[in-house]
């Protein structure tokens, strides 16, 4: 059962709350936020930026996140734990958080250019009450739990209207920005769809449109029936390289029954998530006989439950979108594979990568 703070309470803030002066945290909340959300006209994303500078987290040999020196931080969501610990998976408010969850965006005009406040929600995602608890090693009933809430977590947000979509990722290793030595993921809510998943969406509604079929679903039957791509079959679920990377060793996992969310899946009944959990930590135990560094990302459906009353792609969504999880490694050694964020360089097929993928020792 989900644990969860009151609903009055107040639980993103961009900066470490002021336990010990309720007067801090009154001057704090009453304080305007100087980061905003900016939309490129060219390429419609939209960039948070801002002038307030974060000193950055203090260094310090004792994890934040566990042990007797941890740091006080705003809990959300707990996931109970077993054989005593107090917990198995917990979201807890960013110590920096680049969105807050109170007020309006309050879409405005900047001359011909967009602008809002960064409005919505950034939470770090403990995967673990342990501190060697990583993904790959821990076991498969952990990897569910920490699944398990971030269904939960989306759930959640997505009852909020002003919330258009909920974005679980990982980053770990050096070159991809790991903040965090605790076995972390991350959540952010926001006023928008973003673009990678906007090219997404309108994909799969012009495949559906065409051919009245998941282009998703279509994608996974012909790379099961040529086999040629496949990392790992587990119950329900299919790791494989795409036929296109856009890095080295790129791994997808999808489920075989269509499904555009992912937190129905999740939250739909129990074990749902038990065979995804031990495909998903072989499958990184995998990609780390290659490199160390990663960025995980899971794609869900944007909020469905308020959609929209222009953007076309929302009409045929549960049948047109598919949710699924991206690995993309870090290789030092091949950085220009990330130099063209458009055109992408990747010096490793996606049939020699699931060979070495396949034989890698784990």
């Amino acid at each position: 059962m989900l644990e969860r703070l009151p609903a009055s309470a107040s639980w993103i803030s961009r900066r470490v709350f002021n336990y010990k002066s309720p007067i801090a945290n009154y001057k704090f909340f009453c304080s305007p936020y100087a980061m905003e959300l900016r939309k490129d006209p060219i390429t419609r994303s939209w960039v948070i930026t801002g002038d307030d500078v974060i000193d950055p987290l203090p260094q310090s040999e004792a994890c934040r996140f566990c042990g007797p020196s941890a740091a006080p931080a705003k809990v959300i969501a707990n996931l109970p734990g077993v054989d005593g610990i107090a917990w198995s998976a917990r979201s807890v408010v960013h110590p920096h958080a680049l969105y807050h969850i109170e007020g309006e965006a309050a879409r405005r005009a900047d001359g011909l250019y967009d602008r809002m406040g960064s409005v919505g929600a950034h939470e770090v995602l403990l995967e673990n009450p342990r501190h060697d608890g990583d993904l790959w090693n821990a076991s498969d009933f952990e990897v569910e739990q920490f699944l398990r809430l971030a269904a939960l977590r989306i759930q959640d947000l997505k009852r909020d209207s002003r919330f258009k979509y909920v974005s679980i990722f990982k980053n770990h290793g050096e070159g991809a920005g790991q903040e965090f030595e605790h076995p972390t993921s991350q959540l952010t809510a926001t006023t928008f769809v973003p673009r990678r998943v906007l090219y997404e969406l309108r994909a799969g509604r012009d495949y559906f449109e065409s051919k009245e079929r998941c282009v998703f679903c279509d994608i996974l039957a012909q790379e099961e029936r040529q086999s040629l791509r496949i990392v790992e079959t587990r119950g329900d679920y299919v790791a494989f390289c795409p036929y296109a990377p856009r890095t080295p060793y790129e791994t997808w996992i999808l489920p075989r029954s269509h499904e555009s969310s992912f937190e129905r899946t999740g939250s739909s009944r129990v074990g749902s998530l038990t065979d995804l959990a031990a495909l998903l930590r072989r499958t990184l135990q995998r990609i780390r006989t290659v490199t160390e560094g990663f960025h995980l990302v899971l794609h869900t459906s944007p909020n469905s439950q308020h959609p929209s009353a222009t953007l076309g792609y929302w009409k045929t969504l549960d049948d047109d979108y598919h949710w699924h999880i991206e690995i993309l490694p870090i290789l030092e050694a091949k950085a220009k594979s990330y130099t063209f964020k458009e055109i992408y360089y990747s010096p490793v097929t996606s049939e020699t990568a699931v060979k070495r993928l396949r034989e890698a020792k784990i």
